[in-house]
């Protein structure tokens, strides 16, 4: 397995449909990065949510980014009907795409079974030719979870910290029925067993470069 090192990332996008889907799919991650990287700076971006569910998700990327410089997008298309916004979805990734190169993105997969997912997972393709896009997996009713090709190790400290700090960031959602310890852990036990790691979260890559 070829290492790409958290310690070299200084900015990310970080793209959500939803408040709660980038610390649900990638939560460990946002950790280890605030750890590795001492001037990391994360624009984040929302395509949905009322105010409410918004702020909740700049809590939890303030609690999952501590020391990182934070920047927000959040908007607020109807949530189960981005494809029927297609523009103004398309607007908000170009618009993200032009605050700067990033060195990382985070976004849906290609095959999310929900189409708001998959309305901003195809917009990333043409607005970030130019950085390294790691698209996550988020558990859910629909049974999409496919088959990663990065992962991302968790020590069990911070997989732990990610489960916490997901109930604490979104008590809006504490009463869905999948939302519980299980289902975080296990699906981060499961991709850790793949990568030979206690725990993990997984990504797919559509495209890399490897420099010497």
């Amino acid at each position: 397995m070829l290492p790409f090192r958290l310690s070299d990332v200084e900015r990310v996008v970080a793209l959500g449909a939803h408040p709660d889907d980038l610390e649900i799919a990638a939560g460990g991650l946002l950790l280890r990065l605030a750890e590795a990287s001492p001037g990391l700076s994360v624009h984040y971006v929302l395509l949905s949510g009322t105010e409410a569910r918004q702020a909740e998700a700049r809590a939890a990327a303030a609690a999952f980014l501590p020391g990182a410089r934070l920047t927000f997008a959040m908007h607020d298309l109807p949530d189960g009907y981005a494809p029927a916004h297609w523009g103004r979805a398309k607007a908000i990734v170009e618009e993200a795409a032009r605050t700067g190169t990033a060195d990382l993105v985070l976004a849906p997969a290609l095959d999310d079974a929900h189409q708001d997912h998959r309305t901003l997972a195809e917009l990333v393709i043409t607005a970030f030719r130019d950085s390294l896009v790691l698209r996550y997996e988020i558990p859910k009713w629909d049974g999409d979870l496919g088959r990663p090709n990065v992962y991302v190790p968790l020590p069990e400290a911070v997989a732990r910290r990610k489960v916490e700090l997901l109930h604490a960031s979104y008590p809006s959602q504490k009463a869905r029925d999948w939302w519980d310890d299980e289902v975080f852990l296990g699906l981060a036990r499961l991709r850790g067993m793949e990568c030979r790691s206690k725990y993990a979260e997984g990504f797919r890559v559509d495209k890399a470069v490897l420099e010497l």
